[in-house]
């Protein structure tokens, strides 16, 4: 505090100086005015300087996307055929975008169609064998009983009763055939569905479509392109909603939480600034180590006008300090001299002052009174009677 009132009294003593010479030069011209103090008094409005306190706020600069984005890549290897879409069109979830040429995919889907349909063929015929199967055991049991039935009554020969408990064994036999021949026709029917499920679902991937409802904001390819796994092939963006997207510094990271609403200065479409409230809705957690920065995303309000890759600054506000603060029509503009009106003893001297907007930097002190709009008749050293303070 000893130090600030030091710097003001000696800035206050530079002031005095230049405007007793400036007095001087005035008087020694020939055609000098009477002395200000001679004149009626001025009335004036005037306002105590005040300390008060103040926020600073800090821009981050960032660009904005859009809140959900989604680069469309190729899920399999072929020749691209065809793009059906440019940058800028509208575009409706699952509408194709791009198509490749996928040929050999689709014959090999066909393929495996064939070979689902022939094992589901080859099961009928084993169910059939297995029903001819059981048929013939049902026969041989009832053959066998029939011929033990007359041994037992000294009515069939021992050959004829061993006959008939061989055709019963080769039944079984038979129909234990059958049934493992079903289970695995069965199996194969799994299998070759399986293959055919994953052949067609391959072949499909040879039509990119979009995932959503949005703009494609880049085209990545054209006809003739070899597209691999993994090859981003267009860009899609959904516009219902943006956000601004920011890396701020480190030591900020304090004071802002998801959810907070902060201001987002945008370049307007007539180029000048326009400032809007958005919401944070992610601060990562990570912080970048060659920037000593972290990300943080905005949410802007819906029916925003911008587009995707617009710069923008996020406004972060600061930790409260105290200042002096003076209203801002106090400030008399002279080229770059700055200077106030200081009202004592009824008298109002002009003061040189520095001023960053209304907060005092140098010149004024807690307590001292300004003149509010200083009237154009208002010149150092002119008594005035104070009309209103605030």
């Amino acid at each position: 505090m000893t130090d600030t009132m030091t710097r003001t009294r000696a800035f206050t003593g530079v002031a005095l100086l230049t405007l007793a010479a400036a007095t001087a030069a005035c008087s020694s011209a020939p055609d000098a005015t009477p002395a200000a103090d001679a004149a009626a008094p001025l009335a004036v409005r005037t306002a105590t300087v005040r300390s008060a306190a103040i926020t600073d706020a800090s821009d981050a600069g960032g660009i904005v996307q859009a809140r959900t984005t989604a680069t469309v890549a190729a899920r399999v290897m072929a020749p691209v055929r065809a793009v059906r879409v440019a940058p800028g069109d509208r575009v409706r979830a699952g509408q194709v975008l791009v198509e490749l040429d996928g040929r050999d995919l689709v014959a090999a889907a066909a393929s495996a169609a064939a070979g689902a349909s022939e094992a589901r063929e080859g099961a009928a015929a084993a169910a059939a064998e297995e029903r001819a199967a059981q048929a013939a055991l049902v026969l041989a049991r009832a053959t066998h009983a029939r011929i033990a039935a007359l041994a037992a009554k000294k009515s069939a020969t021992a050959q004829e009763l061993d006959e008939a408990s061989a055709a019963l064994a080769a039944a079984e036999a038979r129909a234990a055939g059958a049934a493992a021949r079903v289970q695995a026709a069965t199996s194969g029917i799994t299998r070759a569905a399986s293959a055919s499920d994953a052949a067609g679902a391959t072949a499909s991937f040879l039509q990119v479509t979009a995932p959503f409802d949005g703009v494609v904001s880049e085209k990545l390819v054209e006809p003739g392109n070899m597209a691999t796994p993994g090859l981003p092939l267009v860009r899609v963006e959904d516009t219902r909603g943006f956000r601004l997207e920011a890396r701020v510094d480190e030591a900020r990271a304090g004071r802002v939480a998801v959810g907070a609403t902060v201001e987002a200065v945008l370049d307007g479409p007539d180029g000048r600034a326009v400032t809007v409230s958005g919401r944070i809705a992610e601060v990562s957690r990570a912080v970048d180590a060659g920037a000593r920065t972290f990300l943080l995303k905005v949410d802007l309000p819906a029916g925003t006008a911008v587009r995707s890759g617009m710069f923008g600054r996020v406004r972060l506000p600061a930790a409260p300090r105290t200042a002096l603060t003076l209203p801002a029509d106090a400030v008399v503009t002279n080229g770059q001299m700055t200077s106030v009106f200081v009202v004592e003893n009824g008298v109002a001297r002009l003061r040189l002052v520095r001023v960053a907007g209304t907060e005092v930097q140098a010149g004024l002190a807690d307590g001292d009174t300004v003149v509010v709009g200083p009237p154009p008749g208002l010149v150092d050293g002119r008594r005035v009677t104070t009309g209103g303070t605030r």
